[in-house]
């Protein structure tokens, strides 16, 4: 339809409609364009509303929801699972202890707690909670022959923990790629595996870190105790050989497995053995572990305050603040990551509810803590025992918590007797097995360039320190990120269509702030490039952007001068097909430019919508005479 306009009256003449239209011209532009801001207190009432519900109820409290199914059948598998990961808990927590400088009774402290919380608030069945290689090297640092401050951390880090995990702040692990949790895993097993070094051949040090330890254990290798290296030797190859045990294709299956499930326990029994018969009038064979305090930890509050071990000046709660800096951050976070990565590798395709798990692990360490603990977390080594021997819920958890206490009220003075060897190897071999091998080859084959944060992070973890290597692992795959964004993905092509020489432009992905300068200097670019060639200039770009689904402030503003820009260079610029919501960014800012997006099904009803409109501007007049 073409409107004829004048003083005296108004003409009408009708012309060929097309299956065309302009979004941008419908009757209520100013409705469509309306910003749709989200309902608040619908959301907050909605919320409120739904925590007074039992489906709330099995969300922050699972196990009102499995244990009215609990079936008796499920019992005999429990037990047998719990006790199997407790032969495995208690010398891992020994070995834990000691990784982390800590007495050897404080690796026990930390193991019996986190099963019995995790039973009312771990929503995966398998996972077990307690000390892990980690977060015995995470602590190691802080402290500084003083148990206390390993303490207030678990204390501590279960607050911050807690918080996250109400504050539904889960979704933050996701901005931690798997090519940087991997490297992060392979270093911490080598730096873990190189902190037992000294101990397997019997060397006292107390160096630590990577090249510490190395440059102490070729510096001293002259101390090495022939008892100690066989011992530790033979126990690390041991260990490695049961653990393919399961594997072999005669006998019975099932006592294969779980010997070799065991094989820890049986390691250390071994080397108490070995340690007791063979002492010779009071003079032990091995370095040994040393004494372990006898009887269950006492129930007390966090230490708020302390004694220097050294000058025995009290250090307040600031004090201890101050010495822990930087690990009140790093060690809650990587304790996260570590449970959650271990929940998403044994859910067997159930969705894993990341806040209430950091809800469960918060609690755990703050209920531990008061049981003079370190700080814990799921421990993948513990968990694959516990799912290999058929655990049907999380109840096991309370069978392992009740082993460890009997073995702290029964069995410390037997345990006094553990070689440092044997613990040595024990850790070395689990550290052979925490390196993600299948994933690191995926990584490689999926996209090589993804090989890059991988090492970035392996590399300044090693050499540099666990937390700040994690931190600066993560910074560097975000600058890849960062640098995806400042380039988005669009194809310009030059196109002659009835004689006009016009301009594509597709764009592809989102199209943020950090991009609008780019977008904007490359059409310029190519639009001035394109006319100094001689020819027929370029008179119309248009921009494709069915695939945006929304821009911010800075785009529209770009986009704007953009328009002015190429005006200038006599070029008119169209938007075709753009989302409503990003049209409606542009359009709120400035009502002028809604002519410029238009909507079409192909690009030749596109030409003739703007041919059309053309001829519609030529047809209107105004007879200033009449």
């Amino acid at each position: 339809m073409c409107v004829l306009y004048s003083c005296g009256h108004i003409k009408i003449s009708r012309r060929p409609r097309r299956n065309t239209y302009s979004i941008a011209h419908l009757c209520f532009p100013d409705d469509l364009y309306r910003e749709r801001l989200p309902n608040v207190c619908g959301s907050v009432g909605s919320k409120a509303r739904s925590c007074c519900s039992m489906r709330s109820v099995h969300r922050y409290l699972p196990v009102t929801d499995w244990l009215p199914k609990y079936q008796l059948s499920f019992l005999a598998m429990d037990v047998v699972a719990g006790l199997t990961v407790g032969l495995t808990a208690v010398p891992q927590a020994i070995a834990y202890g000691a990784v982390a400088n800590l007495p050897p009774a404080y690796g026990l402290y930390s193991a019996f707690m986190g099963g019995f919380v995790y039973i009312l608030l771990g929503t995966c069945k398998d996972i077990t909670v307690g000390p892990t290689a980690i977060m015995a090297l995470m602590v190691q640092p802080y402290v500084n022959g003083n148990p206390a401050n390993a303490v207030l951390i678990c204390f501590l880090s279960g607050c911050i923990i807690t918080l996250m995990g109400l504050l539904n702040l889960g979704v933050l692990m996701r901005f931690i790629s798997v090519p940087v949790t991997t490297g992060f895993t392979m270093a911490a097993a080598l730096t873990i595996a190189t902190g037992q070094i000294n101990s397997l051949f019997g060397i006292s040090s107390s160096a630590s870190g990577f090249l510490n330890s190395w440059i102490y254990f070729f510096g001293h290798i002259t101390q090495t105790r022939r008892n100690d290296a066989i011992l530790g030797c033979c126990t690390l190859v041991l260990l490695l050989l049961m653990r393919q045990l399961k594997d072999l294709p005669f006998g019975f299956k099932s006592v294969w497995k779980y010997i070799s499930l065991a094989r820890n326990a049986v390691a250390v029994l071994i080397g108490i053995l070995l340690c007791y018969l063979l002492k010779n009038d009071g003079k032990l064979p091995f370095l040994v572990s040393g004494s372990i305090t006898p009887g269950l930890p006492p129930f007390k509050l966090p230490p708020f305050r302390t004694e220097d071990p050294q000058t025995g000046e009290t250090i307040s709660f600031g004090g201890m603040i101050s010495n822990i800096g930087t690990g009140l951050v790093s060690i809650p976070l990587l304790s996260i990551l570590e449970s959650i990565a271990v929940a998403k590798a044994f859910s067997k395709g159930k969705i894993v509810d990341a806040s209430q798990e950091m809800i469960a692990l918060g609690v755990s360490n703050i209920l531990s803590s008061f049981f003079s603990s370190m700080p814990i977390t799921g421990s993948f080594t513990r968990t694959a025992i516990n799912n290999a021997s058929g655990v049907r819920t999380p109840l096991g958890g309370a069978v392992t918590g009740a082993l460890v206490l009997l073995t702290l009220a029964f069995l410390t003075s037997t345990f006094a007797y553990i070689p440092k060897a044997t613990l040595a190897a024990i850790i070395i071999a689990a550290m052979f097995f925490m390196v993600e091998y299948e994933t690191i080859g995926e990584i490689w084959r999926a996209k090589k360039r993804d090989m890059l944060p991988f090492l970035v992070t392996v590399l300044t973890c090693v050499f540099w320190t666990l937390e700040y290597g994690m931190v600066v692992g993560i910074v560097f795959n975000a600058l890849f990120l960062l640098y995806k964004s400042m380039k988005p993905q669009f194809y310009l092509a030059t196109e002659k269509f009835n004689g006009v020489e016009v301009t594509m432009a597709d764009l592809k992905g989102s199209v943020d702030y950090s991009a609008a300068e780019y977008l904007k200097m490359s059409i310029v670019s190519h639009v001035t490039q394109k006319n100094c060639e001689g020819g027929v200039p370029t008179t119309l770009v248009v921009i494709k952007g069915h695939e945006i689904a929304s821009i911010d402030t800075t785009v529209a503003l770009n986009l704007k001068s953009l328009r002015e820009d190429l005006s200038l260079l006599k070029c008119d610029m169209i938007c075709w097909n753009w989302s409503i919501p990003a049209a409606g960014v542009v359009c709120r800012m400035d009502g002028k430019l809604r002519s410029m997006f238009k909507f079409s099904k192909s690009f030749p009803d596109l030409m003739q919508t703007i041919a059309d409109a053309e001829a519609a501007d030529s047809c209107i007049a105004v007879d200033l005479s009449q």
